[in-house]
């Protein structure tokens, strides 16, 4: 090819391109790309047709992100390129030399950028990450000490998110063929993948604010979605190709949200997009959807196209670090939610109905931004609240997992978000055996206002308890706004508990820490079922717990407790060198009761009791 060919001569070619392209797609290895060639490029500025732009080569950059991970420059023009720079949305275009496919434009080329210059990946190497591998690695569990409690389970979302390595994390390691000297890390460090636009749509502004700062660092930028109104669905019967729009969805049904790209190449059933990681999971089961693109929104900093996604096309089944791949055909398996927000003092009810992908990462992921929209919708109307959350995980060949709480105060919408994602993260990461989540169902009421109350102090209404008497025990509880409720428990004393015991009286979190401390590493869930039960059991910060104690050899086994135990036993399972998980413990709970409040409770008290001899 003559890389001095005249621009109109250029222009007579790109106008014939979409008609004399091959049925079958030739490719040029990297290794033929010179500086100074002159291609053609295909993707969608509007609606569904497929519009051409120019690419000059300016050189490669060998080893950018890697061994034998390459990337072409190349200058582009054409279209509204000129004016808007690389678009978001624009990632996965292809570009061809002499009808040749070169790769996919997936870099872009800093901020505010004077000339359109693109980072493209070739596309021997998307082919070459086109293979089943390995399956993803098993992360190790979550620490999970037992007994749960709000605290334990709030916190699992946030240590658990992937975070995705960014491109040229070492610039020093590129080198340039074809560039002046210094050119090639000088592009190497600017170079970035471009950012993947985040269709959302049914999501309110605050919730949407939240979602730009979770996925932003991962290099997904979300943008407003959703049918304009008279605008055209994403419906077609014509052939996926080179070019068109598409999209990755991660939620369908009332809220939806789905990553769109353009499609750099179709083979038979196979489809390659994007040029660089969605999320960079490797093996993955994404639904591959149409994408029809309303606009291009022109910015200084980075433009993008907004975009609606429709029918399901097929299943993304590999993220990877140089694209995404998938075949057509039918979609993947997706988990039903349904999310009931009930404003009673409003006498208000909604319900949400959706379905998110099945994965370790997303599955927890989106039930929190789900979440968090939805009681986004109510306190943004109201003000301070108070949300009762219950919920149920129900599994496939296992009884299923319910979880209850109730939060209130500045936190109390991220919380009780944060807290559903919590037994999902808890079970699809579990590090002991696959689950599949069959569905999910929460159910939310929500109460204007802070209610919450303290434990102001606690008597025994009885001057000399002794064994096996029932005694009435008091709870003052002064709620917040100041009034003082007694409630009255009647306390069992133990007919064998003789001598000095402790009766302790605790909200939830207090209680569990307080467990969670004196049993240590060794009161971990041992099995799925185990594992289970500790969610339905898990502590909650709606009651105060009452227990009586003593001080009682035992110890925690295989993450279960096990009080009084005789000092033999103590001693061979001491002995047992392999038992990992033993612990001992110093005392044992001989009773246990619960007080239920209608508020967030907080506070602890303890009587030391002599029953006698």
């Amino acid at each position: 090819m003559n890389p001095n060919r005249s621009l109109p001569a250029l222009a007579l070619t790109a106008g014939c391109f979409l008609a004399v392209l091959p049925a079958a797609t030739v490719t040029m290895p990297v290794d033929e790309v010179r500086a100074g060639m002159r291609g053609t490029g295909l993707t969608v500025f509007d609606g569904a047709k497929r519009s051409e732009f120019t690419a000059e080569i300016i050189g490669v950059l060998e080893n950018s992100f890697g061994p034998r991970r390459n990337l072409v420059l190349a200058r582009l023009d054409g279209g509204p390129l000129a004016g808007s720079g690389v678009i978001q949305g624009m990632s996965g275009s292809p570009v061809y030399v002499d009808g040749r496919l070169v790769g996919a434009v997936s870099y872009s080329l800093g901020s505010f950028p004077k000339e359109t210059i693109a980072g493209i990946t070739p596309i021997d190497e998307m082919l070459r990450d086109d293979t089943p591998g390995p399956p993803r690695a098993a992360r190790a569990a979550p620490e999970l000490i037992l007994p749960l409690a709000a605290d334990s389970l709030t916190r699992l979302l946030s240590t658990r998110l992937a975070r995705p390595e960014p491109f040229a994390a070492r610039p020093g390691d590129v080198d340039a063929v074809g560039l002046p000297a210094g050119a090639g890390a000088s592009y190497g460090v600017r170079l970035r993948p471009i950012a993947t636009p985040l269709t959302l749509s049914g999501f309110t502004p605050a919730a949407f604010d939240r979602i730009a700062a979770m996925f932003g660092p991962a290099g997904l930028a979300p943008v407003v979605g959703g049918t304009v109104a008279g605008g055209t669905a994403a419906q077609s019967d014509a052939p996926l190709q080179a070019g068109d729009a598409v999209g990755v969805s991660l939620m369908q049904g009332d809220l939806s949200m789905a990553g769109t790209g353009t499609v750099t190449l179709v083979e038979g059933d196979r489809v390659y997009a994007f040029g660089h990681p969605f999320y960079n999971l490797g093996a993955s089961r994404f639904p591959m959807t149409r994408a029809w693109v309303h606009t291009v929104l022109p910015s200084q900093l980075i433009s993008s196209r907004i975009a609606t996604v429709g029918e399901t096309l097929g299943t993304i089944d590999q993220d990877r670090s140089s694209g995404i791949a998938g075949r057509l055909g039918p979609g993947p398996r997706l988990v039903p939610v349904r999310i009931t927000l009930d404003a009673p003092e409003r006498e208000r009810s909604d319900v949400f109905e959706f379905e998110v992908v099945d994965d370790a990462v997303f599955t927890p992921l989106l039930a929190f931004n789900a979440m968090l929209n939805t009681l986004f919708s109510h306190d943004r109307q109201t003000g301070a609240a108070t949300y009762a959350v219950r919920g149920e995980v129900a599994l496939e060949g296992h009884p299923p997992a319910r979880f209850e709480e109730t939060f209130a105060g500045n936190a109390a919408t991220v919380l009780a978000s944060a807290y559903v994602a919590g037994p999902l993260t808890a079970l699809v990461d579990n590090g002991i055996e696959p689950v599949t989540v069959e569905r999910v169902d929460v159910s939310v009421t929500a109460r204007d206002g802070t209610r919450t109350a303290e434990l102001e102090r606690v008597w025994l209404d009885d001057p000399r308890p002794r064994p096996g008497r029932t005694a009435p025990l008091r709870l003052a509880i002064r709620a917040r706004d100041g009034e003082v409720e007694v409630r009255t428990v009647m306390v069992d004393l133990p007919s064998a508990a003789r001598g000095r015991v402790r009766l302790l009286v605790a909200d939830g979190a207090t209680l569990a820490r307080e467990e969670r401390q004196q049993a240590g590493l060794a009161a971990r869930p041992t099995s799925l079922r185990h594992l289970i039960d500790a969610l339905n059991t898990a502590r909650r910060n709606d009651r105060f717990y009452v227990q009586i104690r003593r001080a009682d050899a035992g110890a925690v086994v295989n993450g279960r407790r096990l009080p009084s135990l005789p000092r033999s036993v103590l001693d061979v399972l001491g002995a047992d060198r392999a038992g990992a998980g033993l612990a001992r413990m110093s005392s044992a709970a001989l009773r246990e009761w619960e007080v239920p409040v209608d508020r967030v409770v907080s506070g602890a008290r303890v009587l030391d009791l002599d029953l006698g001899s």
